[in-house]
């Protein structure tokens, strides 16, 4: 299955690109796609899921448009051309 993917901020420097068109298994979840980019991108390993496999804190992890935690977290079934965009945690000052 083919899958368009979005990077932001610091993930966008670990993969060198904004988007990144990328083939899965049909059937793929959120967290094996992840999974996937961990081990492709060093910049992301440990970056975005626990050990556990659960995603880290304070990321938002959106499957078009929508954040995967409001649905079956790393859980969610991946789709033909879905779009999963990946945040960084969000710091903000004074």
């Amino acid at each position: 299955m083919h899958l368009n993917l979005r990077f932001f901020a610091t993930f966008r420097e670990a993969v060198g690109q904004k988007t990144l068109e990328h083939e899965f298994e049909d059937g793929a979840t959120v967290g094996d796609v992840l999974s996937t980019l961990e081990s492709e991108y060093e910049g992301l390993e440990g970056q975005i899921l626990t050990e556990d496999g659960d995603l880290q804190p304070n990321l938002n992890i959106l499957k078009n448009g929508r954040e995967v935690l409001h649905m079956e977290g790393t859980a969610t079934v991946m789709e033909d051309d879905d779009t999963l965009s990946v945040f960084p945690p969000v710091a903000g000052g004074a």
